[in-house]
């Protein structure tokens, strides 16, 4: 996962989305997804994710395939049926475990964005997170907040801080936003001016 900076780049080559297996309540989430799937592909940046086809993880990929864009799925060998691997993606990695899953992933992608999920979409994004500050990388995060998903997240980073468990220049590394083409603007940005 580490390893020599590239050159400055004007858009990320790829960005990995974190998202559940779930569909969620309400359109809002899968409309949300559609649209982040949709918008990468438009603008020539590749997916990678959790390989499935169900859920968020489906509907993501789905939109950026019919958008023409390149998606990448990264899926345990145990969860090929459980998850119901995406059958129609551009390149699929079967993978031993969910470590293996998680390191593939990072390191085929030059930014990360967690879509609303559960408990293993937060766990892919805190290891990440957590890289980024123990300094093995240094790519973007960004969490896009669909009707305040993430609003409880955010104020318990803050809180942190408050607290003093977390330093206000690692809660900064996370960036928060309600429309997708602002958080792919943002972590653009971030990766240009690296």
């Amino acid at each position: 996962m580490t390893g020599p900076v590239d050159e400055p780049m004007d858009a990320p080559r790829r960005i990995c989305i974190f998202c559940g297996s779930s569909p969620g309540r309400g359109d809002n989430y899968r409309d949300a997804a559609a649209r982040l799937g949709q918008l990468l592909a438009e603008r020539g940046i590749g997916l990678v994710y959790g390989g499935a086809g169900v859920g968020i993880m489906g509907v993501v990929a789905d939109a950026a395939l019919e958008a023409g864009g390149e998606v990448v799925g990264v899926i345990p060998r145990h969860l090929v049926s459980r998850e119901v691997a995406h059958d129609a993606l551009t390149d699929l990695h079967v993978v031993s475990d969910m470590h293996e899953r998680k390191a593939t992933m990072a390191r085929l992608a030059d930014g990360f964005i967690a879509l609303p999920g559960g408990a293993g979409t937060l766990e892919e994004l805190f290891e990440v997170w957590t890289w980024a500050q123990l300094g093995l990388h240094d790519k973007p995060l960004g969490l896009l907040d669909v009707a305040g998903f993430y609003e409880p997240l955010a104020r318990m980073l803050d809180h942190m801080v408050e607290e003093g468990f977390l330093r206000p220049g690692y809660r900064d590394m996370v960036a928060f936003e309600s429309d997708p083409a602002t958080l792919i603007d943002r972590l653009t940005a971030q990766l240009t001016a690296r």
